[in-house]
């Protein structure tokens, strides 16, 4: 046993050095775990976010100076006062994406019932800006027109009034939620790449054929790269939460991250095992990358980081329940964002440590299959 577990030792010491001194792996570990999240948080092209404006008023009245200041950041950019033959000239120019008109005798008609109208002019060339922000517009203006015309006339306030509040990320800020599932991910990224690149650069180099000739086992071998990069993950997950999620972008972290990295090394176990079974049936790194981009797509999709898996079919739903993605998502969105503790995500562990046991078994059956063919 002491040598089983010294010579794991060895050979994971082997790889880190083999990693130390592989620029590119180094360079994409210090990209996607730093700018790569830092991006996914700041980066929202279908958010809404400082959308240029700009107003015509022809009607200069109480009501028209209320809609115009409600359009402020973070969704819009100060409004721009401007007049009709600026209009086209601005839209033309690019300088802004939506112009609101608001005619002569706005507040007089709408006091009298004659439902005036509003014209939105939108420049479609933007178009997540433009789908979301026409919608944006209407509600705006709509909601202060309503509240004016109440305080006018005097209205009897409503017996039920909706108060909203929003749990877990009360600002509604997506760089919340964006970079922390998007550490989520590449957490799952880093731990295929890694694993499977580092079989396959010791095939291409020739020293799997060292390592056949050496008192050591397969095991000892898949268990070496899987606490090796396994480890790197960690660390470099580590530093990402801590320099630039908490850091850089102040995003709270809800929950007990020993629980979450605890969660996320049970995670990690399960996907540098499919790294190393990827490695076994690619032959070089093309059809490596060939078979991460089938992979890492649909269990990044359809985990439930990026759209809830309540949205998604029903048979879709239990075929993702074999992913170790899936249960990693629940368990860090429920540790990160809810403060949930062992007593509400141990379901979550208790799969991911028997998906990462099977998948264990089946890629060192196929590492063994592996190496005796090459024996």
């Amino acid at each position: 046993m002491h040598h089983f577990i010294a010579n794991t030792w060895r050979l994971g010491i082997k790889e880190l050095w083999s990693l130390w001194r592989d620029p590119v792996m180094l360079l994409l570990i210090g990209y996607v775990f730093t700018l790569g999240i830092y991006n996914a948080a700041r980066v929202q092209p279908e958010t809404l976010n400082n959308a240029a404006i700009a107003i015509v008023d022809e009607d200069r009245s109480p009501l028209s100076q209320r809609i115009t200041s409600a359009f402020y950041p973070p969704l819009f950019s100060p409004p721009v006062m401007i007049d009709w033959p600026q209009m086209d000239a601005g839209m033309d120019a690019g300088d802004f994406t939506f112009t609101l008109v608001v005619p002569r005798h706005f507040q007089r008609d709408v006091l009298a019932g004659r439902g005036p109208q509003l014209q939105l002019n939108v420049d479609a060339t933007r178009m997540s800006q433009a789908f979301s922000g026409s919608s944006y517009v209407q509600q705006i203006v709509l909601a202060e027109v309503a509240e004016f015309t109440q305080h006018h006339r005097g209205s009897a306030t409503p017996p039920v009034e909706l108060v909203l509040r929003s749990r877990f990320n009360p600002s509604l800020s997506r760089a919340w939620f964006g970079s922390l599932v998007e550490l989520i991910n590449y957490i799952t990224m880093l731990a295929i790449v890694l694993t499977g690149a580092a079989l396959i650069r010791e095939r291409e180099h020739g020293t799997v054929e060292h390592l056949l000739v050496m008192p050591v086992t397969p095991a000892q071998i898949m268990l070496a790269k899987v606490w090796s990069m396994g480890l790197v993950v960690l660390l470099a997950a580590w530093m990402s939460i801590t320099l630039v999620v908490r850091g850089a972008l102040q995003v709270p972290v809800a929950g007990s991250l020993p629980l979450f990295f605890a969660g996320a090394a049970l995670s990690l176990f399960a996907t540098t095992s499919m790294g190393i079974f990827m490695a076994t049936v690619a032959r070089n790194m093309p059809q490596f990358g060939m078979l991460l981009v089938i992979t890492i797509l649909p269990l990044q999709m359809l985990s439930g980081g990026q759209t809830p898996r309540e949205s998604m079919p029903a048979l879709v739903q239990q075929v993702m329940l074999a992913a170790p993605t899936t249960h990693f998502v629940q368990l860090g969105q429920a540790i990160l964002f809810r403060g949930a503790g062992l007593a509400v995500v141990w379901p979550q562990f208790a799969a991911l440590a028997f998906i990462g046991a099977l998948l264990f078994g089946l890629s060192l059956r196929r590492f063994r299959s592996t190496l005796a063919q090459m024996a």
